[in-house]
């Protein structure tokens, strides 16, 4: 299960946003630190398409794809020096796979703090960067002890040399253009600036439909990063209500299914993660693995023996197979595909596989 933690100052809505991923449990209050203790939720990934095949299979039992998030204490400038909560409680999301910021995105006199999502974003990645740099000042100094007696650890200790001169400067790592095989090698440091990351604006329910031209910005400074917009209030308080009252809530604001849903999928894609499908009367499920995995591979995350003992994986897109009706009836019309250990499992195949141990 893929692990997100959220970043951002107090108010932000972290917590509110919690709640719209977990249905409730996170005190969010209009005032800093509300949150001391970390909150850690799952939530269901989003599948119509996984959805439609357990209604065409009749399935007893329908597994989502999931992903796990943490919600910790608001940062403020001067958190690496100790103020505020200081930033110890980061220790809770050095593990994570990725990094969510909530930025605040409207003003509101009673919330304390700014209304700019770049200032919310300036602040948190310095602070996030002067963490790292503790860590990474750790890391060169124990690397430069030991290298006295191995020679072959100076590419490292001049990696992480660089590491330290960047974020002495308050860059992070992932502004700091080092190659990919760089930021592979440093993972086994967890810095919190080497993870992928995402922003989630947070707006005011009357600035919905003004969604682009308040992300330009933020799109623009984090070039190329996915960024979420969002009323994380309005969606935590329809994630509480029962599902028509809560549809709806969400159609009569245009809005759809909501943002939550949208939110998931980026973050699931976000890390390069691929859904494959099974179907039948027993169950439907999705099944996560890498963009670029082969049909082995993707049978591994069933079961080590389904990729020990592979033969072949007879695939089918879902929407061809929902065309069809069912299995046995596309087979019959030939649009399922017997594919051998060179296929590259691609998003939304419904995969069967043989194999022999």
């Amino acid at each position: 299960m893929e692990r997100f933690g959220f970043v951002g100052l107090p108010n932000a809505g972290k917590s509110s946003l919690y709640n719209a991923l977990a249905g409730g449990g996170a005190h969010a209050a209009p005032y800093a630190f509300a949150t001391t203790d970390p909150n850690v939720g799952v939530a269901k990934v989003p599948d119509h398409r996984l959805d439609q095949l357990a209604v065409m299979s009749e399935s007893k039992n329908v597994v989502h794809a999931a992903v796990q998030f943490t919600d910790i204490g608001g940062l403020v400038e001067g958190a690496s020096q100790g103020e505020g909560l200081g930033n110890a409680f980061l220790s809770h999301i050095r593990e994570v796979d990725a990094i969510v910021f909530v930025l605040r995105a409207f003003p509101d006199d009673d919330v304390p703090g700014p209304s700019d999502p770049l200032e919310h974003l300036r602040v948190v990645e310095i602070e996030l960067a002067l963490a790292d740099l503790a860590a990474a000042e750790k890391a060169l100094d124990k690397t430069q002890r030991s290298m006295k007696g191995d020679a072959a650890l100076k590419p490292l200790a001049a990696l992480l040399q660089t590491c330290v001169d960047h974020l002495s400067e308050g860059t992070p790592l992932y502004r700091a253009n080092l190659r990919a095989d760089d930021r592979a090698d440093l993972k086994e440091y967890f810095f919190l600036t080497n993870k992928p990351v995402m922003a989630v604006l947070n707006i005011g329910e009357d600035q919905i439909g003004d969604e682009d031209a308040i992300a330009a910005p933020v799109r623009e400074e984090l070039d190329g990063a996915e960024v979420v917009v969002l009323s994380v209030q309005l969606e935590a308080e329809a994630a509480l209500m029962e599902v028509d009252e809560r549809v709806e809530m969400l159609e009569a604001l245009g809005l759809g299914d909501g943002a939550v849903p949208r939110f998931l999928k980026s973050a699931y894609h976000m890390l390069g993660l691929r859904t494959f499908l099974t179907t039948g009367e027993k169950e439907s499920r999705a099944w996560t693995f890498r963009a670029g995995s082969s049909a082995p591979e993707c049978a591994g995350v069933i079961h080590t023996d389904f990729q020990r003992g592979f033969i072949r994986a007879e695939t089918i897109q879902w929407d061809e197979l929902l065309e069809a009706g069912s299995w046995s009836a596309a087979r019959d019309v030939g649009k399922v595909r017997s594919e051998g250990k060179d296929y590259i499992g691609q998003d939304g195949d419904v995969m069967e596989f043989r194999f022999n141990v």
